[in-house]
């Protein structure tokens, strides 16, 4: 059924005033008072009063499946739960496989994002892990991206870690050559996600390939560059330059950026301070395992990621006084740009991705994805094994 939401304050991220949104699984128009009474179509109306209307966010680093493992099989960490996904606004995730390529399996991680679609979700996948050669479907990156539909690159390759493994620069070109072509032909973005450690080289290696050969930085999408300030001045450098940088959004439970010397609060600040704030995205590495290593590379503990992360974050960072409009873009207009969705925006045309959320309390109220109430005034529809 067309629903209507009227009389919300619309964050397209930019804010555009107070408006009516009519939509089904699109936006079919953005205005202000729409007489509802001489509509020629069946249609709910959801009042909006007092809300805050915003695309809804966009998660592009999620372990739905499940991650960990670095210590052992009992550190392996449970999937992802929808209901953490409509509590948090996120209304689109990408998810990933991570250290653990083996008993982890691509076809596990594209069945858990058909079912997260299913219930309402919008979800993409990348191929790959850590490791190179990637794990495939297909024993070709490029026939994965071109033929499986959820493929939307290859991902989370790491580079700078110990528990990668150490590939070389010229196998690295080989991929990010291999996933750019695929993207061509199957008309999707063609992205290389970069899982960054702690390594002095940080990402050189993306230097070296937009220096040195012809492969558009775009295709280039580093996460955790918020480690340290030595990887993020990195990072600034690599935005300056056109690419875009994914920064791990804090978790709610960990009070250590309290005491940190640098933070991704910091990060996402003075990117804004320095007008590079447009190739910026954030993720929550979510159900992924934060594992905590001592000075030697041994195993000492870990918790677990939430999706939550996102909006939280979002939440600490307005505490500094940045703009909604602004702050809202790394989440939102930013991410969707990277992987050419039609999402991000509240506009005719885009779909129909939103969340509405309290003027004062800035408590996320009701979730709509793909034109449907995921969550409507803190009700949370009907989902299969959470009870």
């Amino acid at each position: 059924m067309i629903k209507i939401i009227k009389n919300a304050k619309v964050f397209s991220p930019e804010y555009i005033g107070k408006k009516d949104v009519i939509f089904y699984h699109k936006v079919i128009h953005v205005g202000e008072g729409v007489n509802t009474s001489v509509l020629p179509f069946e249609h709910e109306i959801y009042d909006a009063n007092g809300l805050l209307l915003l695309p809804g966010l966009i998660d592009p680093h999620v372990h739905i499946t499940g991650g960990g493992g670095e210590g052992g099989f009992e550190t392996r960490t449970p999937e992802l739960k929808i209901s953490d996904c409509i509590r948090s606004g996120v209304t689109t995730v990408v998810g990933c496989l991570g250290t653990d390529g083996i008993t982890r399996s691509l076809e596990n991680l594209y069945a858990k994002a058909k079912s997260l679609e299913s219930e309402g979700l919008n979800t993409f996948i990348y191929t790959g892990s850590y490791r190179v050669p990637p794990v495939t479907f297909t024993g070709s990156i490029m026939r994965d991206i071109v033929l499986i539909d959820k493929v939307i690159g290859v991902g989370e390759i790491a580079i700078s870690d110990h528990r990668s493994s150490q590939p070389t620069l010229e196998e690295i070109l080989r991929i990010v050559a291999d996933i750019r072509v695929g993207g061509m032909i199957s008309g999707k973005a063609g992205i290389v996600n970069f899982h960054v450690g702690s390594g002095k080289r940080g990402i050189e290696y993306l230097f070296d390939i937009i220096e040195k050969t012809e492969i558009p930085i775009q295709h280039l999408y580093p996460t955790h560059m918020s480690r340290s300030r030595k990887l993020f001045e990195q990072g600034l450098e690599f935005a300056k330059r056109g690419g875009t940088i994914d920064l791990t959004a804090l978790q709610p439970k960990d009070a250590e950026f309290v005491r940190a010397e640098f933070t991704t609060i910091d990060a996402i600040c003075e990117a804004y301070e320095n007008g590079l704030l447009d190739n910026v995205t954030i993720s929550s590495d979510g159900q992924g395992s934060l594992p905590k290593f001592d000075d030697n590379g041994n195993f000492v503990g870990l918790d677990v990621g939430s999706v939550s992360a996102v909006w939280y974050t979002i939440r600490k960072v307005l505490e500094k006084g940045l703009p909604l409009a602004e702050v809202l873009k790394i989440s939102t207009t930013n991410p969707a740009r990277v992987f050419k969705l039609n999402k991000g925006k509240i506009a005719k045309g885009q779909d129909a991705d939103f969340i509405l959320v309290d003027e004062q309390s800035f408590e996320i109220v009701s979730v709509i994805s793909k034109g449907e109430f995921l969550m409507k005034d803190g009700v949370m529809k009907n989902l299969n094994f959470e009870f």
